[in-house]
């Protein structure tokens, strides 16, 4: 049975000075929750209150999306921090965009770590504690997105922070439920009805949010044709953090 309310949430405010990234405007027509870039891999801070802004004016819930110290690789390149640099390194992420969301009239509702750091606190417990004492030191009211049966889900649970789960549907899964590296063939689903059906099957698995990447190539056309397969089901588009 599809759950009757599911979050779509994109990646946004991934420009560096002169380069714009993707097309953020478009994706918050559709979107409920964004996660901002805060610097790290990403973003600078005007571009971040920018899309604070943005994501006011489309009332979509905003989320701190914290990576490692890489903005040569975009964040996707795994850094062997010590948890209590980690930590901070988190937290000084947080505390900048939120003072933007503020700015903009809202907050920071939750986290989601980006990239390498994504994939590291599914399995790497040192790593996901320190992501998680973060969230929890700055305000453990924030939720914070991430996949399922993972080292960070378990280390919210021990810290009281709510945890929730999510799913991709541009992103090919392999057969032990993991992401397929970027760095293999056929990685991304690019393809919008293929991205469709996965992102209702995934919304039938129970889970709570659907992510769709804004660097993903056609990202707008894949939203659009997910936003129209969830509501065929049934489902109601509705951010978690509400």
């Amino acid at each position: 049975m599809t759950t009757s309310r599911v979050d779509l949430n994109c990646d946004v405010g991934e420009g560096y000075g002169a380069w714009p990234g993707g097309p953020d405007e478009v994706l918050m027509q559709q979107a409920t929750s964004v996660n901002v870039a805060c610097g790290y891999h990403a973003g600078d801070p005007s571009i971040m209150r920018r899309t604070c802004a943005l994501a006011v004016r489309h009332h979509c819930a905003i989320g701190a999306q914290v990576a490692y110290p890489d903005l040569a690789g975009f964040g996707r390149r795994f850094i062997d921090m010590q948890p209590g640099d980690l930590t901070d390194a988190v937290v000084y992420q947080l505390a900048a965009l939120d003072g933007f969301a503020r700015l903009a009239g809202s907050r920071v509702e939750y986290v989601k770590p980006h990239g390498a750091l994504y994939n590291a606190v599914v399995a790497h417990e040192a790593q996901a504690a320190a992501v998680a004492t973060a969230v929890y030191q700055y305000d453990p009211t924030l939720a914070v997105l991430g996949m399922p049966r993972s080292a960070i889900g378990r280390a919210c649970e021990r810290l009281g922070v709510r945890f929730v789960h999510e799913g991709f549907a541009d992103r090919e899964y392999t057969a032990d439920g993991l992401l397929v590296p970027r760095t293999q063939p056929g990685a991304l689903i690019t393809d919008p009805l293929r991205a469709a059906a996965q992102a209702v099957a995934l919304a039938a698995s129970g889970l709570q949010s659907v992510c769709i990447h804004s660097d993903t190539p056609g990202a707008t056309d894949i939203l659009d044709a997910v936003a129209h397969a969830l509501a065929a089901a049934g489902v109601q588009l509705q951010p978690f953090a509400s």
